[in-house]
């Protein structure tokens, strides 16, 4: 099955394609517009002439002129503020005879000028003559003989006006021929004509200009181009190759680091998409070390499971039994517990990467959550009190962007963690405060404390500092817990209460969100 031209073409090829499209149709309007614009003009130009003609014609029937060449030369002589510089008017009978020209009575008045030069002024009579021999000759060299076009008229017997255009003498002629009637009886013909060429410069400028205009268009086109293949597809063909080489498992993998500095979209699309690729890369380094590292936790419990099981099979004291059982017992809850909260954690990054963060009054989830732990030790017998200070809020909310749940979660884990090693008859502090541009949230209790040695492990996964309590935790809860603050933006700090006061103090800060 071919594949579909504009869904496999690059967007490059698709671009020059729809410019060539849109260049083919102006084109094709470009060749049309050109072609009707002579025409047009030409039109444009006979309509003049017959305004003319019908003025005229309205002037002879009114006054009764008679087509002979007396009364039609002195008609010419009498009428002409009618006519325009530029236009020849011509009157012909029915016989195809030329009666009047405007043309020749342009000739009988420059003769007759020079008639009146030559009585007043006889020294240049000579020169004078001359200059009006030169005149008249270049008079008639600038006119043509409609004769033809007239009879042509007449032989066809047309009956409407006809429009003729042609070149003559390196000059572009339009003249419009038409039939003078008088109380409906034909009485002559009536030409008027002129020199063009105006026309045609107008035609030839129009030409030039939509010349220069569309060799704008596509010069603009191209730059565009240009701009669009070295700034945007460019970029976006690199950030292809260098997902194809992730998938690939290239090893030399062209980061294009120059694009991530780049401040518009290209340049956001690939410091995201450099973002994904390491946190892909370190996803799947955690997950290759957190693997490692459950298969080594789980080998310890299973050998010793193993070898207990081997001696529980060849002993038969009753209390050595009992102890080898114990044993067992412990090394499968750890086992057990270890798969749980691995299980967990796994399925608290996914719901987490896939959960819609919201605005979250992080006090109002830290009070919901001691609530329900001060519930739960009424009835311990370490008599433990979990005390909240809100103070420094003034009872406005403390903001952050997340998810509740996993909030929840969070405050749950550290309070457990205090709980379980706070003594008996001890309290628990909980503030809530703004510092700087972060919500803070810290957890102190009156237990023994970090280990200062082995501070810098406490959020290792599987590190425990319960060797007394083995199998009842995994050693994850404080990698768990960390790794939902930092993909809430937020950081986790640990240390020992200083002074007289000793316990542990847990900090958590989450950005402020407005």
């Amino acid at each position: 099955m071919k594949s579909n031209f504009f869904s496999s073409s690059s967007i490059l090829k698709k671009f020059l394609v729809f410019n060539l499209i849109i260049f083919l149709f102006l084109g094709i309007w470009t060749y049309l517009y050109l072609g009707a614009t002579k025409p047009n003009l030409i039109k444009n130009r006979s309509n003049q002439h017959t305004r003319i003609i019908n003025n005229t014609t309205d002037h002879i029937n009114r006054l009764n002129i008679e087509f002979t060449k007396e009364n039609a030369t002195e008609f010419l002589l009498s009428t002409r503020f009618l006519f325009q510089n530029l236009d020849r008017v011509q009157l012909y009978d029915l016989n195809s005879n030329l009666l009047a020209d405007t043309d020749t009575l342009d000739l009988a008045q420059d003769i007759f000028v020079i008639s009146q030069d030559v009585q007043e002024t006889s020294i240049d009579a000579s020169e004078e003559n001359v200059d009006a021999t030169e005149s008249a000759k270049k008079k008639e060299s600038l006119t043509f003989s409609t004769d033809n076009y007239v009879k042509t008229y007449v032989e066809k017997n047309i009956n409407e006006k006809l429009i003729i255009s042609e070149t003559i003498n390196n000059n572009f002629y339009v003249m419009t021929i038409n039939l003078v009637k008088s109380n409906n009886q034909n009485k002559g013909y009536i030409v008027v004509s002129e020199i063009a060429n105006d026309i045609l410069i107008a035609v030839e400028e129009r030409k030039n200009f939509i010349l220069r205009t569309v060799f704008l268009v596509a010069l603009v086109i191209l730059i565009f181009s240009v701009f669009l293949n070295k700034y945007i597809l460019k970029p976006i063909r690199a950030l292809v190759l260098y997902t194809k080489a992730i998938k690939e498992k290239d090893e030399k993998i062209d980061k294009h680091e120059k694009y991530f500095l780049r401040k518009d979209e290209v340049g956001q699309l690939s410091r995201s998409l450099n973002e994904m690729t390491e946190d892909l890369y370190k996803r799947i380094d955690i997950a290759e070390t957190f693997s490692s590292d459950l298969a080594h936790e789980i080998r310890n419990p299973l050998t010793s499971l193993k070898g207990a099981s081997e001696v529980l099979e060849n002993t038969s004291d009753s209390e050595k039994r009992k102890k080898l059982i114990k044993v067992i017992s412990h090394d499968v809850e750890r086992i057990e517990r270890l798969i749980t909260d691995y299980s967990q954690m796994l399925k608290d990054e996914a719901s987490l990467s896939r959960a819609k963060m919201t605005k979250i009054d992080l006090s109002s989830v830290v009070n919901s959550v001691v609530e329900d732990f001060n519930s739960d030790l009424l009835n311990s017998k370490k008599n433990i009190k979990i005390n909240i200070n809100n103070s420094n809020l003034n009872g406005s909310k403390l903001n952050v962007l997340g998810v509740e749940s996993k909030l929840e979660q969070i405050v749950a884990n550290l309070l457990d963690n205090a709980v379980s090693f706070s003594p008996s008859n001890s309290k628990i502090s909980v503030l809530c405060n703004i510092k700087k541009k972060d919500a803070q949230l810290i957890i102190e209790d009156e237990g023994p404390g970090f280990n200062e040695k082995n501070i810098d492990k406490i959020f290792n996964r599987f590190y425990s500092n319960r060797p007394e309590k083995f199998g009842e935790h995994s050693g994850l809860g404080l990698n768990i817990v960390k790794n939902i603050i930092e993909l809430h933006g937020g950081s986790i700090l640990v240390s020992n209460q200083t002074g007289n006061k000793k316990g542990a103090r847990i900090e958590v800060l989450l950005p402020i969100y407005k």
